[in-house]
């Protein structure tokens, strides 16, 4: 027999009214999340996986508290992943992309150049020009450390030079153009929240990231010029060329792979697509001149190139020096699960956030405390700093912080592109210096360096959001409204 409407209405649970959290219970899960993460991941070495999960339950638990249902944080968490899915597929294509690009000696062929011309010194500040020319071309970050990146972090192997910093020097110079490229997703993005246009907004990056970009040249050319190569650098250069030039066959048409990355961007082609057809072409290039099989091609996008793979080519794996298996086993989808998973939960974790409310109420409560221009742009940085840390997604960096001062910035009389510029100073580029990031657990797998080891060597990363704090509190590079226009009502207030 079929249960009675009230039997069916006594049943369900009741269905708790949802409340506005306080300042503290918006603040409590991303304290959590911090003191669970940051102490876990650094000092403890636990998984940032578990840890993200962990505070994922705690932020939940709050959110049903406040009255949110499970049906509503798992519809935020599938519109965060959705949003997500584009990211995540390139992580996937990236993976087979670096391990077919060996496979076909693209990157041991870009490698061997680079230790015939680059002196050790110099390879700092080369990495840096390099990536930050490739991404202004490309536009995309991970794309640039994914392929001109991973070739770069091979030659400072070979050269004996310091790992972090040219692993610095490859994701500042990567994040210039990821910032100044009209190509970028995120160039796009952050005037279009704040309300400028793009061409505008690009300009006007200008009077932080060009100062940021030439201090951080400066320091990687000391940096280069001051470190200490070994004796046997040079020995250990030449016997990883000796490898590279026995186990693989360089020719010009080794080039078309990073030709067709470069075409798709330049022509806006969708990025997937792109990398795919690369891989492609990579994966036929290493069959009909590197005598590989089939089978190798495949092992070789799915879990990655294994230097097993040479003993074919009268290489024996077992007598290779350690600068050519660190350089030739890599890549492969396989290679990104765990970037996905933090990927995943990290979203999962800001869908919830976001449903509860507690962004929206810490970000009212930053912007009741700013009165004056250098207070403002430091607000924008700190909520874009706070966001990259709680939720560690560049395009949610720009989002909220950006949607919150919209307003705040047109009734101070500043232009939307100031907003647009401090967004992409401080949260776009944040976001790969944090460790339980899905970038910063990108650039770390990609370039074979703890994001932490790298990240105090990014100075491009930070130095925008410095010199877009000294614009605001000195009025230097600060656009107004013009007084004619209908939305300035009010004077600009003198800068702080």
């Amino acid at each position: 027999m079929s249960a009675t409407p009230a039997m069916g209405a006594a049943e369900a649970p009741p269905h708790r009214p949802r409340r506005t959290p306080t300042l503290f219970q918006a603040a409590l899960p991303v304290v959590i999340m911090l003191g669970l993460v940051i102490p876990g991941s650094i000092w403890l070495r636990l998984n940032p996986v578990v840890l993200l999960i962990a505070a994922g339950t705690c932020a939940g638990i709050i959110a049903r508290w406040l009255g949110v249902t499970w049906d509503e944080m798992l519809r935020a968490i599938r519109e965060k992943i959705d949003s997500a899915m584009p990211a995540l597929l390139i992580l996937v294509a990236i993976g087979m992309l670096i391990g077919t690009w060996t496979l076909c000696g693209t990157i041991p062929m870009i490698v061997d150049f680079g230790l015939r011309v680059i002196q050790p010194s110099w390879i700092i500040l080369v990495a840096f020009l390099i990536t930050m020319v490739v991404s202004t071309m490309t536009g995309t970050s991970w794309g640039s450390v994914g392929t001109v990146g991973v070739a770069l972090m091979g030659v400072a192997g070979g050269l004996g030079a310091s790992l972090p910093m040219t692993a610095g020097a490859v994701v500042s110079g990567a994040y210039f153009g990821d910032k100044m490229s009209p190509l970028s997703d995120t160039t796009n993005l952050a005037p279009a929240v704040a309300g400028s246009t793009l061409f505008e907004h690009i300009r006007h990056l200008l009077y932080t990231t060009v100062p940021a970009a030439v201090v951080s040249a400066a320091v990687y050319l000391v940096l280069g010029l001051a470190q200490d190569t070994d004796a046997h650098a040079a020995a250990r250069s030449d016997a990883l060329r000796t490898v590279l030039d026995h186990a693989f066959d360089f020719n010009v048409l080794l080039l078309l792979p990073p030709v067709v990355v470069l075409a798709g961007a330049i022509m806006k082609k969708p990025p997937v697509p792109t990398i795919v057809l690369s891989s492609v072409v990579a994966a036929v290039l290493g069959m009909v001149f590197q005598g590989f099989t089939i089978h190798d091609v495949s092992d070789a996008a799915a879990t990655g190139f294994d230097v097993t793979m040479l003993a074919g080519h009268g290489v024996d794996p077992a007598q290779l020096p350690e600068a050519a298996q660190v350089l030739l086993n890599r890549g492969g989808m396989t290679s990104m699960a765990q970037t996905i998973l933090i990927g995943l939960v990290g979203f999962a974790l800001a869908g919830i956030l976001t449903e509860a409310g507690c962004m929206d109420v810490l970000m009212h409560h930053l912007l009741r405390r700013v009165r004056r221009t250098g207070g403002i742009i430091l607000a924008t940085s700190i909520s874009s700093l706070g966001t990259a840390l709680a939720m560690g997604v560049s395009y949610l960096a720009i989002l909220i912080p950006g949607q919150a001062f919209k307003e705040v910035y047109r009734e101070r009389g500043l232009a939307a592109k100031n907003l647009s510029r401090t967004l992409e100073d401080s949260g776009t580029v944040f976001v790969p210096l944090v460790p339980w990031t899905e970038a910063g657990m990108y650039m770390s797998t990609t370039l074979g360096v703890a994001t932490l080891a790298y990240a105090s060597y990014a100075f491009l990363n930070y130095l925008g959001a410095v010199f877009a704090i000294i614009c605001g509190f000195t009025g230097f590079g600060i656009a107004r409204i013009k007084k004619s226009s209908a939305t300035a009502q009010q004077p600009s207030p003198a800068s702080a």
